[in-house]
């Protein structure tokens, strides 16, 4: 992935950056409840002001009425520990007019989804905002495969559209880890559904050797075998598509489970082997004999790429899974790969993140970019059509 600009490439110095990154962090009672994705964009932060430019940073947050002001879905929080983690005030402006007529070092624009049109990738409003910049840097792959104001409209609108140091490593990892890696190739996919999943699925059976599955798309890969699977979420009308995923390459399937009969944090998980579900158990975790196997196989793996924990981890009883598997990844001399909130949330969860080659901070980019499909925030930086 060398073909567009990258910011470290440019002379920055003077320059009015405009970067949109990623900072739709999860919060609980107001409270920022955990700033990994902040942290994941200080370098690219700090590289653009040690080499003197002045920095707008652009960032959604939760789901909030485009045109509506909601305190919930404000940035505020955001702003307050950039503001500690960079050492400088990191004030937080209203709007794009705010913007227009500040002059602070480095600030923060209120939630962009805030802004009409944001969503549907409106060209007045991108050009509203690239009207603030003379170099437009797109940061955030979690966003990649958004077609969004804010992230392909501007690449499209800017004077100059590059990529920032956090996007390029997203994508040369994967890239290195999806054109001739060393074999062989195994990949993690775990969730609730077959359906939010299956183009990545399916693409993912022609190109690596096996595939590890788990939560209720294990589920279904199981009944779509014959196997028993009592009471627990799985999607029936995909039986078929399952079965022709598993034509195409390995599914690992399960040995034993750990079940219960409700979903609660006091649920006892009991151990069944797969034929011996029964009729309102309800499968929580992929048992002990599988993680085994499963991280035996992760120890021989070549390139390994995980989107998605394979059990309940939430509630420690029937998280035993997906700790395994987090341990076997990390001590795999593989290279490998992880993406997704929640799976970033259970390595942060079991303390692995030092053994795993790189920490993708995309879900739905993570998993559009294994699908094949273009990422139209990436796509727009290559687009040598005339700016503005």
């Amino acid at each position: 992935m060398t073909s567009f600009m990258r910011m470290e490439d440019l002379a920055l110095a003077g320059k009015r950056l405009l970067i949109r990154e990623d900072l739709n962090v999860p919060l609980a009672g107001g409270a920022i409840a955990s700033d990994a994705r902040i942290r994941a964009a200080l370098p690219s932060l700090r590289t653009a002001l040690d080499r003197g430019a002045r920095v707008l940073i652009l960032s959604h947050l939760g789901r909030p009425t485009e045109g509506r002001f909601d305190p919930a879905c404000s940035l505020a929080p955001v702003a307050e520990r950039l503001t500690q983690l960079l050492e400088r005030p990191v004030p937080l402006l209203p709007d794009i007019a705010a913007a227009a007529s500040g002059d602070a070092p480095i600030a923060l624009l209120e939630n962009t989804r805030f802004l009409v049109g944001e969503k549907a990738g409106d060209g007045a409003l991108a050009k509203r905002l690239a009207a603030l910049a003379d170099i437009f840097v797109m940061d955030a792959f979690a966003v990649a495969h958004r077609a969004h104001a804010s992230v392909a409209g501007l690449a499209r609108h800017a004077p100059i559209a590059c990529a920032g140091p956090l996007l390029a490593a997203e994508l040369d990892a994967l890239t290195q880890a999806l054109q001739s890696p060393p074999r062989p190739v195994v990949a993690i996919v775990g969730g609730a559904k077959v359906s939010t999943k299956l183009g990545a699925l399916a693409h993912l059976a022609s190109l690596v050797d096996r595939i590890i599955v788990g939560g209720g798309i294990a589920n279904t890969f199981a009944a779509a075998a014959g196997r028993p699977v009592g009471l627990s979420l799985y999607e029936p009308e995909l039986l078929d598509a399952a079965r022709q995923v598993a034509r195409k390459t390995e599914i690992v399937q399960a040995l034993d489970w750990m079940v219960g009969k409700r979903v609660d944090a006091d649920e006892v998980a009991v151990l069944r082997p797969v034929d011996e579900v029964q009729d309102d158990d309800l499968i929580l975790d992929i048992g002990p004999a599988t993680s085994r196997r499963c991280k035996a196989l992760l120890a021989g793996a070549g390139t390994i790429l995980w989107n998605g924990p394979v059990g309940l981890y939430e509630f420690d009883q029937f998280g035993e899974g997906t700790r395994m598997l987090a341990e076997g990844v990390a001590q795999s001399p593989a290279f490998s790969i992880a993406g997704g909130g929640d799976t970033l949330a259970a390595i942060e969860k079991y303390g692995v993140a030092e053994g795993i080659s790189y920490l993708s901070t995309g879900g739905g980019a993570f998993l559009a970019y294994i699908e094949g499909k273009t990422l139209p925030g990436v796509a727009t930086l290559h687009d040598p059509s005339p700016r503005r």
